[in-house]
């Protein structure tokens, strides 16, 4: 296997590079590194990466897409997390762009994919119930055609940053009476402001909100925002997850958070030395960034060999191990903390911005081993569908 880049995939990350660390704000990226990002911040990125081809760029062409190779897609999507560059939105990019852009009628394209990608419509994903989370199949929220509508009643939850969302694309249940739970959901788009949706906010326990609950109470929809065919909509969330799995991997986060780890722990006192001194310390280092480097090369040939929308079962691998070093790595910037990552939004005390912070990110990240799959799903088709257990 040559890992080595050509001279023009060089160039092109040099141009990458350059581009995410001079005309991103400053201030938006060291937000971003302390996860404090706001909704003008968002938008803001994604409306400057839209500007220069950079939001959507795995998109097909007509909508934004630029037809890179596998490689180019991995460089930028390294190079904008290791510069600290909070990505497209998921829910846009990433979820609801790329299954509107295979499987939506024209005239759905057309009036979601360019305000998707510009960040203009803010989507959020309908998919988990208080009943149907890692068994997402057994949802209840139901949607009943009446005319040129359906009626939808029924509850969503963990739906993150639903609070500033535009739009909900959701799964319903569209025939309750099917041989399969599978068989009969269908993918709707919904409008925020449609009477009778209700949000409402769950506080983590890292004190933020980030998640809510959202409620269907005789919500009418219009017929045309079903996606695709009635009753197909599990395959169209199939496709969906495959996209969000290999993309939540995020091994550029998790090399930039080792990088400000390594950095705080040789200018920590341990001694006659650093804390990068210390044996055991240095260990956990050097296992870290050898793992990364796996998974880096794992997730090269998963998505290379994604393709005619078809999920990659592999790509559960990237989520399952993807979530474990990101855990592992906000675990030891905690532990390089030390003391220092107890208090929070203290004044007058002698512990660092990056200290405090340490503590509330590494329990937020609890959330990366449930979202998008959680760990026990992700082995569980590890096995059926690679191994063949």
């Amino acid at each position: 296997m040559n890992l080595k880049l050509t001279e023009a995939e060089l160039e092109f990350r040099d141009e990458l590079r350059t581009f995410f660390t001079t005309q991103i704000p400053a201030e938006i990226r060291e937000r971003a590194a302390g996860g404090e990002l706001s909704r003008d911040d968002f938008v803001t990125t994604q409306r400057i990466l839209n500007a220069n081809g950079l939001a959507v760029p795995h998109w097909p062409a007509e909508w934004g897409g630029r037809n890179w190779t596998p490689v180019q897609r991995h460089i930028y999507l390294d190079e904008m997390q290791l510069a600290g560059v909070p990505d497209p939105l998921a829910f846009n990019a990433d979820m609801v762009g790329p299954v509107i852009a295979a499987f939506g009628s024209q005239e759905q394209k057309e009036k979601f994919l360019p305000g998707t990608a510009n960040l203009d419509i803010w989507w959020c994903q309908g998919f988990s119930e208080p009943e149907a989370g890692s068994d997402l199949a057994s949802l209840k929220t139901r949607a009943v055609r009446d005319g040129d509508s359906y009626i939808v009643n029924g509850q969503k939850t963990w739906t993150t940053l639903g609070q500033h969302a535009d739009w909900i694309f959701c799964l319903v249940r569209t025939d309750p009476n099917a041989p399969k739970r599978q068989q009969g959901i269908s993918f709707l788009l919904i409008d925020m402001k449609t009477p009778g949706i209700t949000v409402r906010p769950i506080k983590l326990i890292d004190g933020g909100h980030e998640v809510n609950e959202v409620w269907f109470e005789d919500v009418r929809v219009p017929a045309e925002n079903l996606v695709g065919e009635e009753n197909a909509g599990w395959s169209y969330a199939k496709f969906l997850l495959g996209n969000e799995r290999t993309g939540v991997t995020r091994t550029g986060a998790s090399k930039a958070r080792l990088a400000k780890a390594k950095k705080y722990a040789a200018e920590t006192k341990v001694g006659d030395g650093s804390l990068l001194d210390d044996p055991l310390f240095a260990a956990r280092f050097a296992e870290l960034e050898n793992e990364l480097v796996a998974l880096e090369l794992t997730q090269l040939r998963v998505v290379a060999s994604s393709a005619d929308g078809k999920p990659n079962p592999a790509s559960s691998l990237l989520k399952l191990r993807g979530s474990e070093l990101q855990q592992a790595t906000t675990e030891l910037l905690m532990d390089v903390a030390g003391p220092d990552s107890l208090p929070f939004d203290g004044t007058d005390i002698a512990s660092p911005d990056w200290a405090q912070r340490s503590a509330p990110v590494f329990l937020n990240y609890r959330k990366v081993s449930i979202y998008s799959g959680s760990s026990e799903v992700q082995r569980n088709i590890i096995s059926s569908s690679i191994l063949g257990l």
